[in-house]
């Protein structure tokens, strides 16, 4: 009986608040992180700082390639040892490329993850001016089904490609 009372007196409260209208928005953070000018800038920028490793890379990779179809091709017919130390060789190769294939994985992801820090900063500070001069009660980020007409994606974009 007490937790009965305990509900309708909490439901009493909650009633006048509930009846207000609440201004709900939504934003989805990875459409910004994708398309916001910031982040176009930065994947830019980050392209053209790895571009000349990424070339290695599939130099690397073809020269492994090209190897590896020699050994197949004329592997049957070269004397033994020939054979063995071409194989070591390839190994070899195959080792330092996947070395600097993970190497450089690496060292994108962590100067990926620097500059979307910078830019997550920015955008949380750009959709609370948003909300603040719109004057929503709450923005939500992930949900399961949201409204189009919530959405204020588009406008956080355009505030943030304003700056």
């Amino acid at each position: 009986m007490k937790h009965i009372f305990s509900w309708v007196l909490a439901a009493g409260l909650l009633a006048p608040v509930m009846a207000q209208d609440l201004k709900l928005g939504f934003v989805n953070i990875d459409r910004i992180l994708r398309e916001s000018g910031p982040a176009v800038r930065a994947t830019k920028k980050l392209e053209k700082e790895f571009a000349n490793r990424e070339t290695e890379l599939k130099k690397l990779t073809e020269v492994v390639r090209v190897r590896q179809a020699e050994l197949d091709k004329g592997g049957l017919s070269m004397p033994e040892t020939e054979r063995r130390n071409k194989e070591r060789e390839l190994i070899k190769l195959q080792q330092d490329l996947a070395r600097t294939q993970r190497e450089f994985r690496e060292d994108l992801n962590a100067r990926r993850n620097e500059e979307l820090s910078g830019i997550q900063e920015r955008v949380y500070n750009t959709i609370q001016q948003v909300a603040a001069g719109e004057k929503y009660d709450a923005i939500l980020q992930e949900a399961v089904y949201i409204n189009p007409k919530l959405d204020i994606t588009d406008k956080v974009i355009k505030s943030l490609s304003d700056k």
